[in-house]
């Protein structure tokens, strides 16, 4: 109960900034790597908000895959990120956005901070704290947290498709 409490006062936190302009949604397709004591594999989907190309906000939703002490195993998974790059007027550099955020499990929260290129590769690390005594198939789910991600945009499948 504590836990949904703080997932649910940190999203009415995240969303709450993001009502306060027009924005703009893309949405995407992402399949990507996750190290959390074990190897997962993660695909998903997500929300891009924006208001101009400076600050980015993404919500998303993934199923991660993988196994766990012998038996396979499947986690539903949430998550929220901030992109931020304030370079102004070099596009060179605004293909890179430094990212901040947090990503939580049935099982762990991990907040975690990390760099995108174009928005469309991100590379995370943190640190996650377990939520249950039991883990996923007895393997508790704690400590260094890595993700190595690619982001697709559905317009961008679409087009290639056609």
């Amino acid at each position: 109960m504590k836990t949904k409490c703080i997932f649910a006062l940190i999203m009415m936190t995240f969303l709450s900034g993001i009502s306060q302009a027009q924005l703009t949604v893309h949405k995407m397709v992402h399949v990507g790597y996750v190290y959390q004591n074990q190897s997962f594999a993660e695909l998903g989907g997500r929300l891009l908000f924006l208001n101009n190309d400076d600050v980015i906000y993404r919500l998303g939703v993934a199923g991660m895959m993988g196994n766990a002490n012998g038996k396979f195993a499947i986690m539903p998974k949430v998550q929220g990120d901030i992109l931020l790059n304030f370079q102004r007027n070099v596009d060179l550099y605004h293909s890179f956005y430094f990212l901040a955020g947090a990503e939580a499990t049935t099982k762990y929260i991990a907040p975690k901070a990390g760099v995108t290129l174009f928005g469309l590769l991100d590379l995370t690390g943190g640190y996650a704290f377990p939520i249950d005594n039991e883990g996923i198939n007895g393997k508790k789910l704690k400590g260094l947290n890595i993700n190595f991600t690619l982001n697709l945009p559905i317009v961008l499948i679409h087009d290639l498709l056609n």
